[in-house]
């Protein structure tokens, strides 16, 4: 079966190269101008599209020191929730920039709502889709917001059970969500490459009936590539523009020569890919006479027994193949054969082949 979604002009899917999408995140610093650069960025390398995040610190949580609010250990270790999305947070007033910087640059932007009210205001903004996160993947009432828009869904599906993504899937297709990609996804920042376990994502996409592609939080750019390999049709990956300038995304996103570079290959990966195939390439066709075949090794007169003194398989293949060897020795010539000569069976058996 074949599956694809269409986002804004581009399908998404089996037979198209993959879907690769920049997270913006909390990657600006606050800064609306750092925010446009990695947009330029991200359509300079020939990413598709550039991911914004919509929420506030209220939306998200309260403002409280109570234990439970505190982050203890990881990436934003010693944080409250409140700060840490404050910090992050991208202030609604630059959306309208962002959209507009991305129909300038001819780049796709869409966004994560966290919340309905973030949903009713990215509306005003006609994005092509939206994304699910992670952490809201169980917030079944924000995917039947988003589902009743009728754009298409990105989820990510980090931490979810099978039984959770499915409620997910049927809550999504219920309330009116024709297309939907899971992405296959590790919520930890950065992600252990040996816990990406990126078989997934084969077995999610025929599961669930659904284009799959891959949430991509580890370090550099291989495991996006083996993504693709492993049938990712949408690869995300974090990007900023220098590591060093710090922010609460910055230590697992990719600088500007690695976009560049996981453009590049995801997209040799998945031209490798092809179809299966067991005919002889175009490429290949020419080296056919490289292969063994069955000559002579010594000059034979017509009439001479044909043995292993004065036949070989050797290179190049233009005579018959070595596994004809054994029916051949102890035959007669039928002509003179020169030394060099591809054997036939012309030469044995004239008027038939055995």
């Amino acid at each position: 079966m074949t599956r694809s979604v269409l986002i804004a002009d581009r399908a998404v899917g089996d037979g198209q190269p993959p879907y690769l999408v920049a997270e913006l995140s909390a990657n600006h610093n606050g800064e609306i101008e750092r925010a446009l650069r990695i947009m330029e960025l991200a359509k300079t390398a020939g990413v598709d599209a550039v991911k914004l995040q919509t929420y506030t610190a209220d939306t998200m949580t309260i403002d409280s020191d109570s234990p439970d609010f505190l982050i203890e250990g990881g990436l934003w270790d010693g944080y409250s929730l409140y700060d840490l999305y404050s910090e992050a947070s991208t202030p609604w007033e630059w959306h309208a920039q962002l959209f507009e910087k991305g129909r300038e640059l001819g780049i796709t932007v869409f966004s994560t709502p966290f919340d309905e009210s973030a949903v009713d205001f990215l509306e005003t903004f006609d994005p092509p889709a939206y994304k699910i996160a992670s952490f809201e993947a169980t917030d079944l009432p924000l995917v039947r917001r988003v589902a009743a828009t009728g754009k298409p869904i990105i989820a990510s599906t980090g931490m979810s059970t099978p039984e959770e993504i499915g409620e997910l899937v049927e809550t999504a297709r219920s309330a009116g969500t024709k297309d939907l990609i899971l992405l296959h996804c590790i919520s930890s920042y950065p992600a252990p490459v040996e816990d990406t376990n990126l078989r997934t994502i084969r077995h999610m996409a025929e599961t669930f009936d659904v284009v799959v592609g891959l949430s991509d939080h580890t370090l550099g750019t291989t495991v996006a590539i083996a993504g693709v390999s492993a049938g990712a049709a949408l690869i995300e990956k974090h990007v900023t523009l220098q590591r060093s300038d710090g922010g609460p995304d910055a230590a697992f996103s990719l600088e500007p020569p690695e976009i560049l570079s996981m453009v590049e290959n995801c997209n040799t990966a998945w031209l490798a890919l092809g179809h299966v195939n067991y005919d002889r390439t175009p490429s290949e066709k020419a080296n056919l006479k490289f292969r063994r075949s069955i000559y002579a090794t010594a000059d034979i007169a017509a009439g001479e027994t044909l043995t292993k003194d004065n036949i070989r398989s050797i290179r190049p293949g233009l005579g018959l193949p070595p596994k004809y060897i054994d029916t051949i020795l102890g035959q007669q010539s039928v002509k003179a054969i020169t030394r060099g000569t591809p054997i036939s069976w012309a030469l044995l058996y004239p008027g038939q082949i055995p």
